[in-house]
């Protein structure tokens, strides 16, 4: 990655961090993006200023350049800000990490208008809009790059409870694969990564744990790895961030310059319609 830059969209906290943390490691500068604030409807606080200059800083400290700026990624108009600033500073884009998402959860026919469309004006159209401000770009520019959709095992399954969200990540399975047919004649790759239940504040909340453990008054972040456990094929609970990050990295790197237009499960085996226990 030594000479790339990396737009990373939801970086302040989680696998966002992680992911510019690993690119940085391999030699990235980066381009971090947050909201930096709660949404309306996600039963869990966003990530705030102060994590995203806590990305910024875990950058530095590895002698990587940084642009950490806040942005909604539902502002195309912002984020085309971010896109021409870091353009101007850093020279070029080579990679785009659409990892912004949210979630909550309810049966579908229970979800609230407003629900229903954050999530999916968040996983879905923010991520189509991150990719949109900085295609053009990497067009003019005649030197290929890599697209990176973090979506989820339920953008390839259906999941009870979370109609919105899987039906946003099944969304952005289906304009990665667009986008890998429309951009290939570029030479710009483009991916999805899909994460089993990976140990971030997106998940790991008391709401969520308490989804996972109904009959459970306070459930712990223990508790509800025991559950993952039962979920997996491979006996693994939370599926630590950097493990997502290496299948990130491998998609963006020059190692992956023949695979576009896949969807690359990180989940241990969650996605196995029989597992021996």
């Amino acid at each position: 990655m030594a000479g790339k830059v990396a737009l990373i969209t939801g970086a302040a906290r989680g696998m966002g961090r992680s992911h510019a943390v690993r690119l940085a490691e391999e030699g990235a500068d980066i381009v971090a993006v947050d909201v930096c604030s709660d949404l309306e409807t996600a039963p869990y606080p966003g990530a705030g200023s102060e994590d995203l200059a806590k990305t910024a800083q875990l950058v530095e400290q590895l002698g990587r350049r940084v642009i950490a700026r806040q942005a909604d990624t539902r502002n195309l108009k912002q984020l085309q800000t971010v896109v021409d600033e870091a353009i101007a500073e850093l020279g070029h884009i080579d990679v785009v990490c659409a990892n912004a998402g949210i979630s909550s959860y309810g049966f579908a026919w229970e979800l609230t208008e407003e629900a229903w469309q954050e999530v999916i004006d968040v996983n879905l159209t923010g991520s189509w809009k991150t990719v949109k401000a900085v295609i053009p770009h990497m067009i003019e520019r005649n030197v290929g790059g890599s697209i990176v959709f973090i979506s989820s095992v339920q953008g390839l399954i259906g999941v009870p409870t979370m109609a919105h969200y899987t039906a946003s990540k099944h969304g952005m399975v289906g304009l990665m694969r667009a986008l890998a047919a429309e951009l290939a004649q570029y030479n710009i790759r483009v991916n999805s990564v899909n994460p089993g239940n990976v140990g971030t504040p997106m998940v790991d909340n008391a709401p969520m744990r308490k989804m996972f453990l109904p009959g459970v008054s306070d459930p712990t972040s223990e508790d509800a790895d025991n559950v993952m456990k039962q979920m997996s094929a491979l006996p693994t609970g939370w599926i630590d961030p950097r493990e997502i990050s290496d299948a990130v990295l491998y998609l963006a790197s020059h190692e992956a310059r023949n695979i576009t237009g896949i969807t690359l499960p990180v989940d241990a085996g969650m996605m196995f319609p029989s597992k021996m226990r």
